[in-house]
This record gives structure tokens, C-alpha cells and sequence, in this order.
């Protein structure tokens, strides 16, 4: 290494290549950066959704979860099992375990799920998916006062026109620049685009009893004709002189009026009679009840989604050019809105972290500049564009895109970079003030402050790891830090042994006769003043904490203990994630299973007319005077904005609505999205015969403060369970929408048996159920493939037919003597199931969730109270019934328990790390000594800044460590080397802390005010970032006071206890403790 920093010191031309090509590569590379808000999330998880039409929960789960559960139950690498029986469709979950590949996992899932022989006889195919959330970019609302069948044209035309359209490229005349990007980049196209909120097209063929019986027909045998008219038939191929020739027999009827002419019915005669003449055929939709309006006027969602490596922002890009040039051709009165454009929320959150690291970088330049001379300090600051270069470079290797969380950690490692420059730099120049060659200065000083550098850079690396060991989701977004601090650092390190040296060895010593600038005049008056502070402040006053080690040493203790208390006494206010201010305001609703689907439309309009009456509020507008509510999105029949159901999709139901406001961003507006929901809760109150009304705010973070599931064989026992925690939240002050997933489901009519007569005619309780379920559901003949869309053809009774249970009950079944009607054949009774069946790890679960109104409460609180309450009082009275946290409970507890660890096993590759340069045991801990002092700063940042404590604040403090460590290890590095030349440890102490003072405060000024501008932000979107930030850069400034004093305390009282075994065991003392008195303060060097 030594030769190393030599040749590069003595060949600036060299270091310059280097420097040129890592910063030519950084800048090609962030050109081909995607760009997102997070970092794409796979839950490691696989999902098998079975559709079972037309079945209740309670037929999906014994139909089709539990043999799915009982098939894959012993896998190995299955953590936990979780399903969802609902009507229609069952959802089956497995957790993968961490060290196994969810892909392996999947493989043998589907083996054995395809191995299964007893599904229910209408369970339709399974399909398996590895669970990622979805990387939605924006929706498009089409909107218009007209028709369904016009809207979803529409829809549609603009759906494939943008899978279609290919943007133009800038013009290099007028935009070089972004011809010259556009150049370097790959094409940008929309690949992927889903209509939402829409019923999937039906064609159904409706014949009526009547009808049936006068041509002696079945709903089967009119099924059976129509599949035999659908003829797709390979017939093999001829040979002949010019080719083979491939024989197809091809008549598949695929709209209304060709299904019309399918002959049902051949007499002996040879007349015939068509479908037409017995049927009506209906080319439509799905029998979905489903409204969607946006701002008052129906509507169609189209979701644009970004695929593999795609970027957000020019996905938006693509899709408003092609927006400017369709909105003419279509419709009047259809209106294209862009909705929920997380684009913007990506572009603002951006332009926010930029501008805070660019405010950073200035503001390190400026501390450099004012304590170091100028071309020294530009020499210095140098290494962050080299540093972030290198860092940029590296991202896509390690499969990092530009997002909230990885541009966070530049801002974070801003100040940190500069670190060993400014300790290499001012070792570098106090040798040549010091009358050195610059050349011989620059490498020597570098080299005699190498090892320390090197060990200081690592143990900061090593900090930051324990991030990278995080599993669940929170292991998908935390990595991105350390995954660009390390490699920043690492380039930092390669540009301040390689590239600075070189570039000190140009400079020469300043010359104070020379006339120099305004700039240069403060700098040095700065500097005067600096080494005047420490000649007649500083050493004096570590002087006397030196003579008074003891106390010092236990004033610091209190100062600890204090802090501890005051953590413990609950003084200072904490939370699992730190809330982010909302852009979307949801409201949504269930009502009864099997209530008419107007009573949800009701609901929906009253939700509607509330949110418009409260847009109306005179503070409800932006700080230009514009709307506070940009646009209103009404649904009624699904929830578009659940997420909790999937992979299936949101929730449909005819008992279910859901209104969503879309706000201006909150930089633009002063009322809180919290406040909005507040005005909106107390203007709706309620809504009649609701079983569930929710507030939210939407946003990253947080979700529901309780969030339980509990577990059990008897189902009377869990609802009992379930009403009893219900009961003990409604008693805490401030909880707010307490549900659970056990709700009755609609009403049903149980065939059970046949009767004495069904059974004399020879009939089967199976044929009679079919026969009921073609009358009544359908028999699905076929199904269609209608350009992008799958069309299912269906034969039934009219819809008049099947609206009243009188219909049920004058149903006639069909014998081989004639027809006879239904109740006379069969015995049915009447019942109410559940709506859902939740299961966990095979045995029946009830989900209970609640939320706490940050007005009147505190999530934590509420939390410690539910567990010391509530959960032990539940053992005891429901001894068959176990519980276990699920959302922000379970990730708080893993998370926790997963830094917790990691940071344990940071602390000790940071003491092995630093063990190795010093040659000790012991010194080690003499600096790790300053990390609970570090922590003392973050908290007391905390206090300072009134911000809660949280998962972020943590994250800080564990990166704090490796910090506030770089300081102190210098400082003890050159205690050790002057007291090996005067053998006298009180000096050396001593003269340490002056020599080293300068570089010491430095690092400390310039990573804190690195930080400073995320410090002081004040736009919503950045709170989640802020305590991470408090953390280190408070805790990094506190421990600056304790590196300069407690250090050469510690590192004397740790001589007194050496000295004093020493003498006990009969050996000499320690080193040379000469009373303070007889040590002269050092002067300016």
C-alpha cells in the first residue's frame, strides 16, 4: 500500500484518468437507472387461487382450501399457511422460509396441487403465482355520462392504443441533450395495461321454463346443442403435388345474432328449430352488480403498470403524449383523466431529496472552506462526486434503482465521505505548514494515517450491515441503504489513498505575506480563531477533566442514566414506522351479506355528497387558491383500494362500497389528510345497518395499530374470543374502527335430501342440485377468446326467472316421466354462513383489527396495554384459542429482534476491526465507549425536534456507531504514537486532543450539516426519512463533545486500573502518569 499511494502521489496524471473514468461511468449509469418511489417488493410468498363459481365460503373451504392445505402441508421451506375461502373463489398462501428460493418452492407446490383428485366437481383449474406487489404507475379514469358498453370501447381503444403507441424521440437540434440521453437509453414503451372496476363480458343464452316444457327440452340438452354447433376440430392433412394441405373442421359461432342461428332442435320432419326461437341471447356482461363514477360521472379505470426494469417517470412521459394526441379522437362528452399518479409522487419526493442534497453538499463545501484552505477544502470535497460516481455505478450490479430509499442514503453518507479526506487532507498540510516537500508530505501523511483511515472506513461499512439481514418486506427496502452507503465508502476510501495524494502534492504552503481574497482572509481568521480556542479553551478545560477524570467519568454515567430513564419513563413518545402524510383519503364500507345492491349504492352517494359538502369548506383549498380535492372516485360492488385480498383482487360484493379522494400534494395545502378524515368521520357519523365503516388515510407506513389473528378448532369458542377483545379495545380511549373478519354471510337454501316421492321417481339428490344450478347459475357452454378479452357463454333461466325464492320453489325438475316440481322431490331449510372463512396454518381463523386516532392516542401505548390486558386474559378464558400479530405487530417484532442482532454482531466486527491497528484488547473499548453517548445525542435530537421515536430512528443509531467510532479511533491512534516517542500518557492524552481537534470537528460539522437541510425539512412526504437523519446527525454531534473529552479520560483511567493490577501483582505501574501540572499545554502546531 505503501508504494501504492507513492506512485499515485507522484503521477497526478494517473489518479486524474481514475477520477475521470469512475465519474464518466457514475454518469452513464444513472442514465440507464430506473426510477420508482420503493423498491420492487416480493413478499416470498406463493399464492393458488381456485375459482369455485357459484359456491359459499363454506363449500369453497371443505371444495377446495383444505385438500390444497392437507396437499402441501409437510413441504419443507413452508413457513406458515394462511387462506381465504370466499364466495367463489378460495385463496391458498404459503409463506416461503427464509434461505429458500420461493421459485423451488413454488415447483413443488404445483406438483403436488396437481396431484390432487378430490376438488369439488365445478372448481375450476388452480392457478399459482409468486406473490409481488404490483408496480402500478398511474390509472386513467374514462369518464362520461353514457352507457357501459360505450365506456369500456373506450376503455379498450385506449388500452391498446397504448400497448401500440411508440413515443417520439427529441429533436437533436432543439434538445441535444435529450437527444443525446435518449441515444444512450433503451426505448421506453407501455407493456402492460389492466382495466379495472370493470364486469368481464358475458354472452348469455336465457330460455324460460315455459318455453322449455312446450319444445320438451332441458337447460342441458340447449347447453349440449350449442357445444356441438361450436366445432374447432384438427382433421388430419392431405399430401398433394405442391404441398401438404392441412384439413380443419372450424364453425365456432363468437357474437349474438351467429349463437341465434344454432339449431337446438331437429323435428322428425326435418324442420328445425333455433336457438332464436327459444331463447334470447344477450351479448353483455357478466351478472356483476358493480358502479363507478369519477367526479360525479360513470367511469372505467385503466391501471398502466411498469414491467422488469421500465422506469416510472417515462412511463408517464409515454402515456401524456399519447393522452395529447387521443383525447380528440374520441366521443364528446368522454373525458380521459389521469388518477392516483404516483409519478408525481415519485417526481416530488425526488426533487425534495435532491434539493435537500445539494443544500447538503453546499453547506459541507461552505464548513470545509471556512476550516480548512480553500483549495484544500476543494480538494477535499472533490471525493463526493467521485465517491457518488463510484456508488451510481455500482447499483445496477447490485440491483438498486433511484428511489426514496437508496437517494436517501447518499444524503446520508454525504457528510460521512469527506471523512477520511479531511483527516488524510489535514495530516497531509500540517506536514508541509510543518516546512515538508509536498510531495514527500502528501504521501507520507497519508500513509501515516492510512491504517487508521482504512479501519475507520470499514467499522462505518460494518455498521450499516445490519440492515442488510433483514427478512419479510422490510429485508426488500432497508438493504438499498447499506447496498449504496458501502460502496460510496469504498470509493471514498479509493480516492483519498489514490487520487487525493496526488492532488495534495500540488499545493503549496500558504504564503501569509501573499494578499489573498475576502474568502481566504475569514478562512484564515477562522482557522486563527480555532487554534486559539484550543490552545486557550479547550486543552485548559481537558486539562482539568483530566485532573478530574473520576468525576467526568461519572458525570457521563448520570448523563447516561438520565437518558435510559427517560426512554423507560415513556417521556419521549414512540411508534413502530413513522406516519407519512397522505395524498388519498379513503372511505369504505360493508354492509350485510345479501342486502339489495341499492342500499350499497345509497351508501356510496351519502359517502359521495358528504366528501363534496366538505371539499366546499372554506379552508379546503391550496395555498394558490386551487381545490384541496382534485377528484372524487365513487365505487359501489368493489373496493378498488383493498389490497388485503389479494392476489385474488379487491373485494367484490354487492354489500360493499368505497369513496376515494384524491388531494393536491401536501407541500401545496395546510389541512393534514389526518384532519380530513376527521371532518369527514364526524359529517357521515354513520351509515345505517353498517357491519364496517374505515377512515384512511392511504399512504406508505403504519397501517392498522392492532392487527390479530386468533386461532381454533371450535368455532364457537373463536367468535366468543373474538367479542371478548372486540370489548376490551372499545374501552381504550382513542381506538377507532375495531372489525373482525367473522361476519354472517348471505342467506341460503340448503337442498338437504329427497323426499319418499323424488326417491320412487328414481331421481338423485346430485341430478336434481345440477338441474338447480343450470337454472339458476348456468351452464357454462364455452368460452370465447374476443381479442384480449376470455368471453364465457352461458345458457340459464331469464333473469325475471331467478330474482325471488317464489322462482325456487316453482322450479320443475325433469324425470324420465315428465317434469314434477321441485318441492315435491326434495326437502330444503333455510340458513346463513359465513361470509368469509379465514384459515391459518390449517385451523380456522378470525382476523381482528383496529386503529388508533393519533389525536387521542398513541399506537404503542395502546399496543403494551392490549398485550398486558387483554392477551393474558385471553389465555385463560379460551384455552383453545392461540393469537399471534400480524401487519405492523409481527414486522415490528422481527424487525426489532433482527437489528437488534445484527447490531450485536456489528459491535463485534467493529471491536475485532479495530483491535487489529491498535494491538489491543482493551483500547477497543475505550472507543467504543462514545457509541451509548451517540445514542444519548440521537435521543435527545429527538426531544429537540419533537419527533417519536421509531424503526427509522433505529436504523440511525445503528449506523451511528460505525460513525462516532472513526473519531475516536484517531484520536486514541495518535495518543498511542505519542506516547510510544514521550512515554508519558497524560501528554500524549493531552496533546491528542489538540493536534486532532481540527479533523475531529470536521467530520462531525460536515456530516451533521450534511443532514442539516433533511433535518429542517418541513414537506410531510420526508417525515418517515427524518428520524433516521435525527439520529445520526444529532447523535454524530454529541459524540463529537464526548470523543474530545470522556475519550482521554477513559483512556487515562483505563491506564490508573492497568497501573494498579500491575502494582498488585507486583510488577511496575503503569505508564507515566506525571502530575498535569508539570505538562504544558500545546500550542498551535
Amino acid at each position: 500500500m505503501k508504494g501504492i499511494i507513492r506512485w499515485f502521489s507522484h503521477s497526478h496524471v494517473a489518479a486524474n484518468f481514475l477520477m475521470l473514468a469512475v465519474l464518466l461511468a457514475g454518469f452513464y449509469t444513472w442514465f440507464q437507472l430506473r426510477k420508482e418511489i420503493f423498491p420492487d417488493l416480493a413478499i416470498d410468498a406463493v399464492s393458488v387461487q381456485i375459482p369455485f363459481p357459484n359456491a359459499s365460503a363454506e363449500d369453497v373451504e371443505e371444495g377446495v382450501i383444505i385438500p390444497v392445505e392437507e396437499a402441501i402441508a409437510n413441504l419443507n421451506g413452508i413457513r406458515e399457511i394462511n387462506s381465504i375461502a370466499a364466495e367463489n373463489i378460495g385463496v391458498v398462501t404459503a409463506r416461503v422460509e427464509n434461505g429458500f428460493e420461493v421459485r423451488d418452492l413454488m415447483d413443488d407446490i404445483k406438483t403436488r396441487v396437481d396431484a390432487i383428485d378430490n376438488f369439488a366437481e365445478e372448481a375450476e383449474k388452480p392457478v399459482l403465482e409468486e406473490l409481488v406487489i404490483s408496480a402500478q404507475v398511474l390509472s386513467i379514469a374514462v369518464s362520461g355520462n353514457t352507457d357501459e358498453a360505450t365506456l369500456r370501447g373506450v376503455a379498450e381503444d385506449v388500452r391498446d392504443g397504448l400497448l401500440d403507441f411508440r413515443p417520439s424521440k427529441p429533436d437533436p437540434r432543439k434538445n441535444p441533450f435529450g437527444a443525446f440521453v435518449a441515444a444512450i437509453q433503451k426505448e421506453t414503451r407501455v407493456t402492460k395495461v389492466q382495466l379495472a372496476a370493470v364486469r368481464p363480458y358475458e354472452i348469455s343464452i336465457e330460455v324460460s321454463e315455459h318455453t322449455l316444457r312446450q319444445y320438451g327440452l332441458t337447460i342441458a340438452q340447449v347447453a349440449s346443442a350449442v357445444r356441438r354447433a361450436s366445432i374447432d376440430l384438427p382433421g388430419g392433412s392431405v399430401h398433394t403435388s405442391a404441398g401438404e394441405v392441412v384439413i380443419r373442421a372450424l364453425g365456432k359461432p363468437d357474437d349474438a345474432i351467429q349463437f341465434e342461428d344454432v339449431v337446438v332442435l331437429t323435428r322428425p320432419d326435418g324442420s328445425t328449430v333455433k336457438l332464436k326461437e327459444i331463447a334470447t341471447v344477450i351479448d353483455g356482461f357478466e351478472d356483476l352488480e358493480l358502479e363507478n363514477s369519477f367526479d360525479g360521472r360513470s367511469a372505467i379505470l385503466i391501471n398502466v403498470f411498469r414491467t422488469g426494469d421500465q422506469d416510472t417517470l417515462k412511463i408517464r412521459k409515454v402515456v401524456g403524449d399519447y393522452l395529447e394526441q387521443a383525447r380528440a379522437e374520441f366521443p364528446e362528452g368522454i373525458r380521459l383523466e389521469v388518477w392516483n399518479d404516483t409519478s408525481q409522487y415519485l417526481k416530488g419526493r425526488l426533487d425534495l431529496l435532491r434539493r435537500n442534497g445539494a443544500w447538503g453538499l453546499a453547506l459541507v463545501f461552505i464548513v470545509l472552506a471556512l476550516f480548512l484552505r480553500p483549495s484544500l477544502a476543494f480538494l477535499v470535497a472533490l471525493g463526493i462526486p467521485v465517491s457518488f460516481a463510484g456508488g451510481i455505478w455500482l447499483m445496477p450490479h447490485l440491483g438498486i434503482s433511484i428511489n426514496m430509499i437508496s437517494l436517501f442514503a447518499f444524503i446520508l453518507v454525504l457528510g460521512i465521505v469527506v471523512d477520511d479526506a479531511i483527516v488524510v487532507g489535514e495530516n497531509v498540510y500540517r506536514r508541509m505548514r510543518a516546512g515538508e516537500d509536498p510531495r514527500e508530505a502528501s504521501w507520507r501523511g497519508t500513509h501515516e494515517v492510512g491504517v487508521v483511515v482504512i479501519f475507520g472506513i470499514v467499522t462505518t461499512m460494518v455498521a450499516f450491515t445490519p440492515m442488510l439481514g433483514l427478512s419479510g418486506v422490510s429485508g426488500k427496502i432497508w438493504p438499498n441503504i447499506p447496498l449504496i452507503v458501502i460502496p460510496t465508502l469504498l470509493f471514498s476510501l479509493l480516492q483519498s489513498k489514490l487520487v487525493l495524494p496526488a492532488h495534495l502534492a500540488l499545493l503549496r504552503p500558504s504564503d501569509p505575506t501573499r494578499r489573498v481574497w475576502a474568502l481566504g482572509r475569514m478562512q484564515r481568521r477562522l482557522s486563527l480563531g480555532l487554534e486559539r480556542f484550543v490552545t486557550d479553551f479547550y486543552s485548559p478545560f481537558l486539562k482539568f477533566c483530566l485532573r478530574h477524570r473520576y468525576i467526568v467519568l461519572s458525570v457521563f454515567l448520570a448523563l447516561l442514566s438520565l437518558t435510559a430513564g427517560l426512554v423507560k419513563g415513556k417521556w419521549i413518545k414512540s411508534m413502530f414506522f413513522p406516519q407519512v402524510e397522505a395524498d388519498l383519503v379513503v372511505a369504505r364500507f360493508e354492509l350485510p351479506r345479501g342486502v339489495p345492491f341499492e342500499s350499497s349504492v345509497e351508501a356510496t352517494r351519502r359517502l359521495e355528497a358528504e366528501a363534496f359538502a366538505l371539499s366546499k369548506d372554506p379552508d379546503m383549498v391550496t395555498r394558490d387558491g386551487e381545490p384541496i380535492v382534485r377528484h372524487m372516485l365513487a365505487s359501489a360492488g368493489i373496493q378498488p383500494f383493498i389490497t388485503d385480498f389479494s392476489p385474488s383482487g379487491p373485494p367484490i360484493g354487492t354489500n360493499i362500497g368505497e369513496v376515494t379522494l384524491e388531494l393536491a400534494p401536501s407541500a401545496e395545502r395546510d389541512v393534514s389528510a389526518d384532519e380530513i378524515v376527521r371532518r369527514w368521520r364526524k359529517r357521515v357519523q354513520s351509515i345505517p345497518s353498517a357491519v364496517e365503516l374505515t377512515f384512511v388515510a392511504q399512504a406508505a407506513g403504519g397501517g392498522n395499530a392492532i392487527d390479530l389473528l386468533i386461532t381454533g378448532k371450535d368455532q364457537s369458542e373463536l367468535r366468543a374470543a373474538a367479542d371478548f377483545l372486540r370489548s376490551r379495545l372499545e374501552s381504550y380511549a382513542g381506538v377507532i374502527d375495531i372489525a373482525d373478519s367473522d361476519r354472517p354471510g348471505k342467506r341460503e337454501i340448503v337442498i338437504e335430501d329427497l323426499t319418499a316421492e323424488g326417491r320412487a321417481g328414481g331421481l338423485r339428490l346430485g341430478d336434481v342440485a345440477q338441474q338447480v344450478r343450470r337454472a339458476f347459475y348456468g351452464d357454462e357452454v364455452q368460452r370465447l377468446q374476443r381479442g384480449r378479452d376470455e368471453v364465457k357463454v352461458m345458457v340459464r333461466y331469464p333473469e325475471a326467472e331467478r330474482e325471488s325464492i317464489e322462482n325456487f320453489e316453482q322450479m320443475r325438475v325433469r324425470t324420465s316421466q315428465g317434469s314434477i316440481p321441485l318441492m315435491q322431490v326434495v326437502s330444503v331449510r333455510e340458513r346463513r354462513g359465513p361470509d368469509t372463512v379465514r384459515r391459518s396454518d390449517r385451523k380456522r381463523a378470525i382476523r381482528i383489527t383496529a386503529d388508533v386516532d393519533r389525536a387521542r392516542g398513541n399506537s404503542n401505548d395502546v399496543t403494551k396495554r392490549f398485550k398486558e390486558e387483554a392477551l393474558p386474559a385471553l389465555g385463560e378464558r379460551f384455552p383453545g384459542v392461540t393469537f399471534k400479530f400480524e401487519g405492523e405487530q409481527a414486522d415490528q417484532a422481527e424487525s426489532v429482534r433482527e437489528i437488534g442482532i445484527g447490531f450485536l454482531w456489528a459491535l463485534v466486527a467493529m471491536y475485532v476491526l479495530m483491535a487489529i491497528p491498535l494491538r489491543s484488547y482493551l483500547q477497543p473499548m475505550i472507543i467504543m465507549s462514545v457509541i451509548p453517548f451517540g445514542i444519548v445525542g440521537a435521543v435527545m435530537g429527538h426531544i429537540v425536534m419533537r419527533t417519536e421515536l421509531s424503526i427509522m430512528s433505529m436504523c440511525g443509531i445503528v449506523a451511528l456507531a460505525g460513525v462516532v467510532v472513526n473519531d475516536s479511533l484517531v484520536l486514541v491512534d495518535y495518543v498511542n504514537r505519542h506516547r510510544r516517542e514521550s512515554g508519558n500518557v497524560l501528554e500524549s492524552a493531552l496533546r491528542a486532543g489538540g493536534v486532532r481537534f481540527r479533523a475531529i470537528i470536521l467530520t462531525s460539522l460536515t456530516t451533521f450539516v450534511g443532514l442539516m437541510p433533511m433535518l429542517l425539512e418541513t414537506d410531510m412526504q420526508a417525515r418517515f426519512l427524518v428520524p433516521m437523519a435525527i439520529s445520526l446527525g444529532f447523535g454524530i454531534l454529541f459524540a463529537t463533545t464526548i470523543t474530545l473529552i470522556l475519550v482521554p479520560s477513559v483512556y487515562v483511567v483505563l491506564e490508573d486500573v492497568r497501573g494498579v493490577v500491575r502494582r498488585l501483582l507486583g510488577g511496575k505501574g503503569g505508564g507515566n502518569l506525571t502530575d498535569l501540572k508539570a505538562v504544558d499545554i500545546p500550542g498551535r502546531e
